[in-house]
């Protein structure tokens, strides 16, 4: 038997993107080289108040700067480019991407005025860069974004393949098919490692092609000629976009499109020449006046349910330029991610309460892979591990399922969590340790400043409100001067709770007197009597808890 001692081992380290749908991104280091693959960021659950998004922590990459030599970035959404702005300012290397995703990132910079000091590289589906000892080749695949891109990294342990987000689509509307050739190429000289999209790996069968709805779009313009027609879709999918403006101008309508992340996006990706437009169909939103509702299209954002996005706002009377009409037809082209279903639910109420006719039947298709499609990249790669990526611990499993079916060994296919050190070499791939990470929220432009007990007291405060007890001391002597006032806020209506609070108030003065009869001069002291003594009180009279704040203030 060999010395395995001596075989090149490769670390694959996690920061993001397991355990959930979001946050993608991911380390590869070899002795003084690591590249990290995506940077992107997880939009903020129902119990993170007030948070914009969340951001992956990179204390293990800071404290390994040295070796860092750059992003490589597979695709332009959120969850693998939103980070970049908060990361680049910590970790200054340069991003690799494609043409479009290097420019939805350079969108994002000027934002934040990091144009200057980034470098940006853009590389073509079959080049490769070369970073430290790692050679990264973009290999063209297909998403619900244009321009995706598989990664095989070639290391010193052997080639690794990262599939990025991904779905098989032989007709796509833009560009080129997926580069399934060169998978089998990769295959046949022998993969080490396969990183593979989970996020659609528990549906069965074939991700449908793009232009199927391209289809259904054209069947519901021709039943719907004397309607104003509004579309919701996300911003990036430019070819969904695309299909809407070819449907639109076969039947003779202009076209808006509304919503801030869908102007940059489109106007981005019609500039690189991603997106045909014919000259005189797309007008501004100030222009919708001059014509008729049934020779019209609105193009939006807000198919999540998002309480700001544009479609949100013409469904709830916001929208200052648009307002919905009973005879518009609106269509939600997409499906909600999981968690956001309540939410676009409550705009399709509102929308139906308007007159207006909903659709939302094969209006969609996914850009992620199902069963089969993975199946056929495992067929072609034969990976002797598979490291499933991009999914909740579901879709991991499901995804381990469809590698032992395609026959690797089940104890080659590692299912990993984020923070994992996972030490892979030609014979052997296992967890040797667990780095810092984890989820860093902004809130505004505060980077990290909102931790876990700010969020305990937010969730506090909007569960239980508050209730401040302001005395006022004489300085040395200690005498009250004045107080002790009781002030709540959601808490209770104080108009129709006059008994109550004179009581609170009671309770506070036999404390306050108390503490001052027996000579207490320590105010933590002080404030600690009046908390307890109050929320004894309230507990016993209301069976509820607010958050109490003493405020002592002293006067010479």
């Amino acid at each position: 038997m060999a010395d395995t001692g001596s075989k090149p081992k490769v670390r694959i380290i996690p920061l993001g993107g397991l355990e959930q749908i979001g946050m993608n991104i991911t380390a590869f280091e070899y002795e003084d080289t690591i590249v990290v693959v995506d940077c992107g960021l997880a939009f903020p659950t129902e119990d993170m108040l007030g948070i914009d998004l969340v951001i992956p922590d990179v204390t293990y990459l800071e404290r390994n700067i040295d070796k860092v030599k750059g992003f490589v970035i597979t695709h332009g959404h959120e969850d693998h480019i939103g980070a970049l702005p908060y990361i680049l300012q910590k970790i200054n290397v340069p991003v690799y991407g494609t043409k479009l995703t290097i420019a939805l990132i350079e969108n994002k910079l000027k934002e934040h005025n990091l144009m200057k000091s980034t470098k940006r590289k853009v590389v073509k589906h079959g080049q490769s860069v070369n970073l430290g000892c790692f050679r990264v080749e973009f290999i063209k695949t297909n998403h619900s974004i244009a321009d995706s891109a598989a990664l095989a990294l070639f290391t010193p342990a052997g080639i690794i393949v990262h599939t990025g987000d991904f779905k098989v689509d032989y007709t796509p509307v833009f560009g080129d098919a997926f580069d399934l050739a060169r998978f089998a190429e990769l295959g046949r000289k022998g993969v080490l490692a396969l990183l593979s999209d989970s996020t659609n790996a528990i549906r069965k069968g074939f991700t449908a092609s793009e232009r199927t709805v391209g289809k259904t779009f054209d069947a519901i313009f021709a039943e719907h000629k004397n309607n104003r027609i509004i579309v919701a879709t996300f911003a990036s999918n430019v070819d969904r976009v695309q299909q809407i403006i070819f449907t639109a101008e076969k039947y003779g309508r202009k076209v808006v499109v509304e919503g801030r992340s869908m102007v940059n996006v489109i106007g981005t990706a019609n500039e690189l020449g991603y997106i045909n437009i014919s000259d005189g169909t797309l007008i501004e939103i100030d222009q919708l006046k001059n014509y008729p509702d049934e020779q019209t299209v609105l193009i939006t954002t807000g198919s999540q349910g998002e309480s700001m996005a544009a479609l949100s706002r013409m469904a709830s009377g916001m929208h200052r330029k648009v307002s919905i009409k009973p005879n518009d037809v609106v269509i939600m082209s997409s499906t909600p991610i999981p968690g956001n279903e309540k939410q676009v639910a409550k705009v399709i109420n509102e929308l139906a309460m308007r007159g207006v006719e909903v659709i939302t039947e094969d209006t969609h298709v996914s850009g992620h892979a199902c069963q089969e499609e993975i199946k056929l990249i495992y067929s072609l790669l034969h990976p002797k591990f598979a490291l499933p990526v991009h999914g909740e611990y579901r879709h991991l499993v499901a995804n381990q399922s469809i590698a032992t079916a395609i026959g690797v060994p089940k104890e080659n296919v590692l299912i990993m969590s984020s923070g994992d050190v996972v030490e892979i070499c030609e014979d052997s791939c296992k967890v040797v340790d667990h780095v810092q990470h984890g989820g860093i929220l902004v809130d505004g432009l505060g980077v990290g400043d909102v931790g876990n007990i700010v969020l305990r007291d937010r969730q506090n405060l909007a569960q239980n409100g508050i209730i401040i007890v302001v005395l006022t001391l004489e300085r040395y002597s200690n005498q009250l001067l004045a107080g002790p006032d009781i002030v709540s806020r959601g808490f209770v209506y104080v108009r129709e709770s006059e008994d109550l609070m004179d009581e609170a108030k009671r309770v506070v003065d036999d404390a306050v007197a108390d503490c001052l009869s027996r000579h207490v001069t320590d105010w933590g002291k002080l404030k600690n009597m009046i908390r307890d003594s109050l929320s004894d009180f309230m507990w016993k009279r209301m069976k509820r808890n607010p958050m109490i704040l003493p405020i002592i203030m002293e006067v010479e």
